[in-house]
């Protein structure tokens, strides 16, 4: 049996803070497959993005402290230098953020900036990168793409930047591709645009993707598997096609819960999650969410539950999970 393409194995990410240390990312555990799309969601401050960049190799040097293991390929990623990452960065593992005007430099034009992507990443030269950066603005479906290609992130849309960030992503053929919230602050026509642009090249390259959100309803329709974060830790994890059906953790119905159905009357209120994530910079005890939950008893408060399954695919860590379509 094929090995997975990449291999995340108790992974701690923690932060030195004035107030102490922030643990981000908690013994989070879990594999991506050959061109597999795999969700990771959860709420804001659930540590989804420092999991991310942290797979990516792009924490700080300074300032954070990283355990476990990150394998792409059979290569380790924790604390490797990041001389060494470069060579990584872009032809085996790409990452589309969350704000392309803050990942696109303002002041350069936008086919230069694609071009040097391909010059840095794979080595060819000035002309051919350029070439190669008009052929992936078509790619990405830019309209009128040598106008473009000499303009500036300021003067295109929302949209259209997120294409240029995507274009710059996929340039090299990376195997993995994280993409941390890649629609944010697009109106929904844009955002189903960009999700079926990402589906379109993840087929079309046969690459792994990697899709980071707070929005159930994008993943649900996205991915293969999904795996919910909580104060840092995966709560559950279990196949695409089972999570309206059988997901078992009180959060992950909590999510579904607070997502807008089209079979709702309009203006239906939504449900929302009561009370707050936990503050990290505290110990916590037990459960992180026990405070949050219904279902909560004495042991969840006393006892952190780690991650088991129940006869099916999924594995979530709760002492009192939810029935079959909760």
């Amino acid at each position: 049996m094929k090995s997975p393409l990449l291999v995340v194995s108790d992974l701690h990410t923690t932060f030195e803070t004035p107030r102490g240390p922030l643990p981000a990312v908690r013994g989070v555990s879990f594999s991506v497959a050959e061109n597999q799309t795999v969700g990771i969601v959860g709420e804001s401050g659930s540590g989804k993005t420092v999991l991310a960049r942290t797979v990516m190799g792009l924490q700080p040097i300074r300032g954070v402290t990283l355990s476990g293991s990150v394998l792409l390929n059979g290569k380790e990623i924790v604390n490797r230098p990041h001389d060494e990452l470069r060579h990584m960065w872009g032809s085996e593992v790409a990452m589309i953020f969350q704000d392309p005007m803050t990942s696109l430099n303002p002041v350069r034009r936008i086919g230069d900036q694609i071009a040097e992507s391909l010059q840095v990443g794979i080595g060819i030269k000035r002309k051919e990168a350029r070439a190669r950066a008009l052929e992936l603005l078509v790619q990405v479906g830019i309209p009128s793409p040598e106008d473009r290609f000499d303009a500036y992130p300021s003067q295109l849309s929302g949209g259209m930047r997120q294409r240029v960030v995507i274009a710059s992503a996929l340039s090299c053929n990376p195997k993995l591709v994280l993409a941390d919230e890649p629609t944010t602050g697009l109106d929904v026509t844009i955002q189903a645009q960009i999700l079926d642009l990402l589906d379109k090249m993840k087929a079309e390259r046969k690459m792994s993707t990697i899709l980071v959100t707070h929005d159930l309803g994008v993943v649900a329709t996205r991915t293969d598997h999904i795996y919910v974060m909580y104060a840092g830790r995966i709560v559950e994890s279990l196949p695409t096609a089972d999570l309206h059906a059988h997901h078992r953790h009180p959060y992950t119905a909590a999510l579904l819960n607070s997502t807008p159905r089209i079979e709702n009357k309009s203006h239906t209120r939504l449900t929302a999650i009561p009370g707050s994530p936990p503050n990290l910079l505290k110990p916590l005890t037990g459960c992180a969410f026990a405070a949050r939950c219904s279902f909560a008893t004495d042991l969840c408060r006393n006892q952190t539950p780690e991650l088991r399954r129940d006869g099916g695919a999924s594995e979530f860590a709760c002492f009192n999970p939810v029935g079959v379509n909760a």
